[in-house]
């Protein structure tokens, strides 16, 4: 399971997310957490934070930050590539799926 990678990042999201590193002092020894949250009849909800490594997650690293895992989640997050938009209507990060060849 080493080397499964489930999320990406796009070179966009991966600069704001070291400029967040950097400018919101996040301690040593923390990573990028994506997570879900719910995944029922509305839909999922994709979340990201910062922590600690914990017993259950894979660990990898993207961009030069870590990243970190839950494996319960690996199901929900496999595929995903997260991308940081800014347009006239929004600006933060989206979360797509990517396309896969068969």
């Amino acid at each position: 399971m080493k080397d499964i990678i489930p999320v990406t990042f796009t070179d966009l999201a991966s600069v704001e997310i070291n400029k967040i590193f950097e400018h919101k002092n996040i301690p040593i020894g923390y990573g990028l957490r994506v997570g879900v949250k719910g995944s029922g009849c509305a839909g999922t909800n994709f979340l990201l934070g910062f922590d600690l490594k914990k017993k259950n997650d894979l660990a990898y690293e993207a961009h030069g930050f870590k990243v970190f895992v839950d494996k319960k989640d690996m199901l929900y997050l496999l595929g995903l590539e997260v991308d940081y938009v800014t347009n006239n209507d929004s600006t933060g990060f989206t979360f797509n799926r990517k396309e896969t060849s068969a």
